[in-house]
């Protein structure tokens, strides 16, 4: 008995195992997934995220992103939007990507709260498709003043 209770544990250990891989949406996972996400999607995205890395608290940075139409018809970016008003994404939002066109999107990121920051900017196009990219880094608070006063110049005097 007790060796059929472990055969049905190690058989159903092994079906939720291969359960966690299927994907039931047909696309590939790992590095075939970009290719066939490009060719799902239409839109392919040059840089998925982009480190700032270590910024000054109150400076204002920006990063162009460049969006490539890699499908066989045409596309429309109808929208941007950033997990935050911190970040402010700017593209030309008349324009029309023929196939192999490429087209930029301008991020922004208002350097205000100090700290490190992970900002998701999602683009929306053909009206109900969906791709999405990052921005991250650091925020380090800037000092008061230039330089800490020295109280021995006085005695220079």
């Amino acid at each position: 008995m007790k060796k059929i209770l472990l055969i049905a544990i190690i058989c159903a250990t092994g079906s939720f195992a291969f359960a966690q891989k299927d994907d039931h949406s047909g696309h590939n996972h790992g590095a075939t997934q970009e290719t066939s996400k490009a060719t799902v999607d239409g839109i392919q995205i040059k840089e998925r995220e982009f480190d700032f890395g270590k910024i000054p608290q109150g400076k204002p940075v920006t990063h162009i992103f460049e969006v490539v139409n890699s499908s066989n018809a045409s596309y429309k970016i109808d929208h941007v939007q950033a997990s935050c008003g911190c970040t402010t994404p700017v593209w030309d939002k008349d324009k029309t990507l023929a196939p192999g066109e490429k087209s930029i999107i301008t991020v922004g990121y208002n350097a205000a709260a100090e700290g490190p920051f992970t900002k998701t900017i999602t683009v929306t196009y053909n009206v109900n498709q969906n791709s999405a990219f990052q921005i991250k880094g650091e925020v380090w608070k800037t000092p008061a003043s230039s330089a800490p006063a020295n109280e021995s110049l006085n005695d220079l005097n």
